[in-house]
Parts: structure tokens; sequence; C-alpha cells
């Protein structure tokens, strides 16, 4: 890879060039990494619903033509100016969120919405000039949340960016630089539930499965999955979910459902649907004295979160939580080591592979809610 050092890089990505037109594999030219940042020879990416509703741009700002793609794993292919923690060949994850390690938030043990590098939609740019790295005959491509794996190489800021064990499978880890740690995260660094207690988890795709993974390494010895959609009820055994609730099946509201079931609530809820009626589930489910609920999805901006402070005033907890409360570059590592010693299980979110050439082929399994991630090989 070193005769390509400060050299621009012909390779193919796949541009979305309008909302909800499918992607077309083109020829882009990606630019040397400048000032803090890394150029990445990307291997494997795989899809989640953000690159979807955002390909989709029906309830925020377009941004097109734009390189989306977010979960991925690969290898340093160079480095920019002031990058000391990198180097070529090391194996990474890009991450959409970043850590800076000097503002407030990353210098907080309790924060990791890093100031500088925090996830930003709006942006197709690289925050060192303002300009895209990506071009096709000069006429500029838009960046996505600072990853845009969807390209054979790319560059992001270097705070982005987690270097991991050279072992790792990369097949297998890139999962962990989105939705899953997002889901491991909630249960373990913010729920956190005690061996032997009850958890509830409203939304059974891969980021509710990935919460109910980590309420399974925790201990928990009742893990109830509440869905709209009873098909993903055999699957979710494989990740540890021991009862399940359809809210479709009764006439009252699933938070009376769960408090019967629990003698009183559930010690610990996670929602990760982000539809309002859910959220307010997922806090009401949990017992008074102690109970914690704990918000992942996403809602519509519109959204608002209504309940008695009553409910509060009996001493439950509510909080919310982005990407698990993992910082990328402090944190992840860590994260793949637990899959290395066999403690976090990633195969079994993989139900599909497919050769970079068929990637609308995934968007298609997705919009369907077929499987739960779709790995997508760069090198056919």
């Amino acid at each position: 890879m070193s005769s390509t050092v400060g050299q621009v890089i012909r390779c193919k990505a796949a541009v979305a060039w309008e909302a909800g037109k499918p992607l077309v594999i083109e020829e882009v030219e990606v630019a040397p990494p400048q000032k803090m940042e890394v150029r990445l020879k990307i291997l494997y990416t795989s899809l989640c619903h953000t690159d979807v509703y955002f390909w989709e741009a029906k309830g925020q700002n377009p941004v097109f033509p734009r390189i989306l793609g977010h979960e991925a794993a690969g290898i340093v292919e160079s480095v920019g100016e002031g990058v000391t923690e990198l180097a070529p060949g090391d194996h990474v994850l890009p991450v959409f969120t970043g850590e800076c390690k000097d503002c407030a938030h990353c210098k907080s043990k309790e924060s990791n919405m890093c100031s500088l590098l925090r996830i930003n939609t709006d942006r197709g740019v690289m925050i060192h000039d303002g300009k895209s790295r990506f071009s096709i005959n000069g006429k500029p491509i838009y960046h996505f949340v600072g990853t845009s794996t969807f390209s054979e190489y790319t560059v992001v800021h270097v705070g982005c960016v987690a270097k991991i064990d050279p072992l790792a499978p990369l097949d297998k880890v890139c999962v962990l630089s989105c939705g899953i740690s997002t889901g491991l995260g909630a249960t373990l660094n913010v729920a956190k539930p005690t061996k032997g207690s009850s958890v509830a988890i409203f939304g059974l795709g891969a980021v509710g499965l990935a919460a109910a993974e980590g309420a399974r390494i925790a201990g928990c010895s009742r893990i109830i999955g509440v869905d709209l959609n009873a098909s993903r009820f055999e699957q979710a055994k494989k990740f540890g979910v021991t009862e399940f609730v359809n809210p479709k099946d009764y006439s009252k509201p699933v938070q009376e459902v769960i408090a019967e079931m629990t003698d009183g609530g559930v010690d610990r809820s996670v929602e990760c649907t982000g539809h309002i009626d859910a959220m307010i589930s997922a806090f009401e489910c949990v017992h008074d004295g102690w109970g914690v609920a704990v918000l992942v999805g996403v809602p519509h901006k519109e959204a608002v979160f209504k309940t008695h402070p009553m409910n509060l005033l009996n001493e439950r907890t509510l909080k919310g939580t982005f990407f698990g409360n993992y910082k990328p570059r402090s944190d992840i590592p860590s994260v793949v080591e637990k899959y290395m010693n066999k403690e976090l299980e990633l195969e079994k979110f993989i139900t599909h592979t497919l050769p970079f050439a068929q990637i609308n082929k995934a968007f298609d399994l997705m919009l369907k809610g077929e499987g739960l991630r779709c790995i997508i090989t760069m090198d056919n």
C-alpha cells in the first residue's frame, strides 16, 4: 500500500445520487488524508437502519450525491499530519461518532458525547478544511457521518477510528462499529442489571437483540422481549430472551402486562424502537424503588414523552444513551476483546453476506425486514 501514500486513489464506491434511488457503483477519487485524518482501506461494511433512513431522506435535510455507510472494518492505508496513534497496516473500526480526548466530554468518565466529533448527519465534508475527500471528475461527493464506508477507500478523522486486535476477524467485528455496541452498551454500561435480575427489551431488531445479549452476559434470569412482530420471537431465543410479549395480544397497556408478570415491574428495561409509546411503556414497566429504564431508539422530532411525575417520585429512573455510552477509541477495543474471549457472540447477528456489487440487494433485505445484519464484502 506504500505506493499510494500521498497520492489520490481511484477506487469503487457506491454513490447515492438522489433520495431513494438505487446506489450506483462509480469510480471515485479519494484524496490523501489531511491534518488529523487517516485514509482507510475498507474490507467489510454492513448495512444499518441509519443508512437506509438517510438514503430515503424523508425526515431530514437531503445531502446528495453522497457515499453512505458507517458500520465497517478495515486497515489504515496512510495517515495525515499530526496522527501518532495509528500507522499504515493497523486494523481498525471507523465509528460514526468520535473521541478527540481533549474536550470536557472526552475528559469526563460519564460521557462519550465528544464536543468536536459527535455525530453530525448534515455535515458532508471534513472538519479540517470544510472540503470533501471524495470526487468524480473534480466534482465533490459528500461524506456521511464522517465515515462513508460504502467505498473501497475512505478518509476519516483520527478521533473516529478505533484500533483493534489484528487477530480479530474483520468480517465479524465490523458490526461492533454501530448497532451491536449501541444495544450491548445500553444494557451493560447504562442499565447495569445485576445477576439474577429481570430485564424487558422493547424492539427485537439488531440493536434490541444486542441489548438482550448484554442482559445474557450480565446473568439476568428473566429477559422479556417485547415486539409487535411475533415472527421475531423464535430468533430472539438465541440471544437469551426467555419470555415474549406482543402488545397486540392484550387489551391493556403493555406496561401493566409486564408489571403483572413480574410482581410489580422489571428491574431494568431497554427501549430500542424509537416509538414514543414504547418509550413510555418501557419507563412505566420498571419496578418502583429501584427500576431503571434506558432509552436507545431515536424518536420522531415532534414526539413528546408524557408520564405522571409520581412515576419518577416513586424512585424509578429514566436514562438515555448514545452509542451504548462507549467512547470509540478508549472502549471499543475492549468490546472486540469480549468477542475474542468468547464472552460475546457476533455470528448470530450476521444473517446475510453479499459482494459489494450487490449492495442494493442489502437495502432490499433491510426494507423487507429480512435478517439482522448483512455483511458486504468489498473485495470481490
